[in-house]
């Protein structure tokens, strides 16, 4: 085989290897869209393709090949994923509210330095300038 021929073809499986890669580390939640930029459909096999599990669904690229570097993931698990993401961050937003009131306060507090600070200041302008 030519050298230069080669070359390329080692190219060409190192960008395949690394595409499929890209593909798996970025199946997580809901797909919204295929990185081969197709869009996903929901996907309803029958009893006539599936006997074991009928109306198994998935989160299928519309360019779907079964070559690694298009999306097929299974209903089940996207939506488990996107529930888990959620509940995080429903958690992350509980915290953030739990410490609005001690935020209050301590903005409270501030507002009072502030106004003592404000009196001090017109005390030494009053005693500068006399």
């Amino acid at each position: 085989m030519d050298p230069a021929e080669e070359t390329r073809e080692r190219k060409r499986q190192h960008e395949y290897i690394n595409m499929r890669g890209y593909v798996a580390d970025s199946q997580y939640g809901i797909p919204t869209r295929c990185p081969c930029g197709g869009r996903i459909i929901n996907e309803v096999r029958g009893k006539e393709d599936y006997d074991t599990l009928p109306g198994k669904r998935f989160f299928t690229c519309k360019n779907y090949e079964d070559d690694g570097l298009h999306y097929r993931q299974p209903w089940v698990i996207g939506v488990q994923e996107e529930i888990a993401c959620l509940t995080k961050r429903v958690e992350e937003a509980e915290k953030v509210i739990k410490g609005v009131p001690n935020l209050n306060e301590k903005i409270e507090i501030l507002e009072a330095h502030v106004k003592n600070l404000i009196v001090q200041v017109a005390d030494l302008e009053r005693i500068c300038f006399e």
